[in-house]
């Protein structure tokens, strides 16, 4: 006996309904805690003391002198950034720039960026950050009396770090702390980068389940994601025909003629 478009229908909708269920469930659960969480907790902005500021009366070299420093050992075509730092009570000039476009044909490979740091007030450079300046800067900023749990120094990070796609290398200094935070620094820049917290490592695990990126966590328009989009949408128009089909039969048993 050949089997009817509404048994293949309803096959059909079962089984999508178990491939997606396990899904809907962990975007629920990632719905209900990024809605009921406080970001600001989740960044860690609560753990952060404000920045020291700068005195007015500072008398400071232009950046001009600088850039002219660097240039006798360092060939630059470009300037990306040149921002006022402070770094242990003192004014620093943080300078990013890029070097090597013009040396070769592909720019992809030419281009090189380089980082600097040159006291603001004589313009001499310096090197980047030592692990106990590092140190230190994380303890005046972080806000908590706590002792130093683990230091950590990062050349490289993989798609699933929790200091992923940020400036290196850097230093990760773990707190001893309820919160088991970790503050990431970037030793060539002498500035804090990143809060990491247990809230906010809950929060990125639960987002790599909601986007389904299984490789960099971030990308939100991956083939994984649209295809059970698709199914669902499928699911949802399969149950809706179910419905109208098995209604209009109970029309039929209750009225044959």
């Amino acid at each position: 006996m050949a089997k009817s478009k509404h048994y293949y229908i309803r096959k059909t909708h079962r089984w999508l309904g178990v491939i997606l269920g396990i899904q809907f469930l962990l975007w629920t659960i990632g719905g209900l805690y990024f809605s009921w969480s406080n970001i600001d907790e989740i960044h860690g902005d609560f753990q952060k003391k404000n920045a020291p500021l700068l005195s007015s009366d500072i008398s400071l070299v232009s950046p001009t002198e600088v850039l002219e420093t660097i240039k006798k050992n360092h060939p630059i075509d470009s300037v990306v950034s040149i921002q006022l730092i402070e770094i242990m009570g003192r004014p620093f000039y943080q300078l990013r720039c890029i070097s090597g476009i013009h040396s070769l044909t592909n720019r992809e490979h030419a281009v090189q960026s380089m980082n600097h740091l040159a006291n603001a007030e004589t313009g001499k450079l310096r090197g980047p950050l030592t692990k106990q300046e590092a140190v230190e800067i994380a303890k005046m900023r972080f806000n908590g009396i706590s002792s130093v749990k683990s230091v950590d120094y990062l050349t490289s990070t993989n798609g699933h770090h929790e200091y992923r796609e940020s400036p290196l290398p850097a230093y990760a200094i773990t707190f001893e702390h309820p919160t088991n935070t970790t503050i990431y620094i970037a030793s060539e820049l002498g500035t804090i980068q990143k809060f990491r917290n247990n809230k906010w490592r809950i929060f990125d695990f639960l987002w790599m389940m909601h986007t389904m990126d299984y490789e960099s966590r971030d990308q939100i328009g991956n083939w994984l994601l649209r295809i059970f989009s698709i199914f669902g949408l499928v699911t949802i128009l399969s149950g809706f025909l179910l419905f109208f089909i098995s209604n209009k039969r109970m029309r039929l048993i209750k009225n044959p003629n």
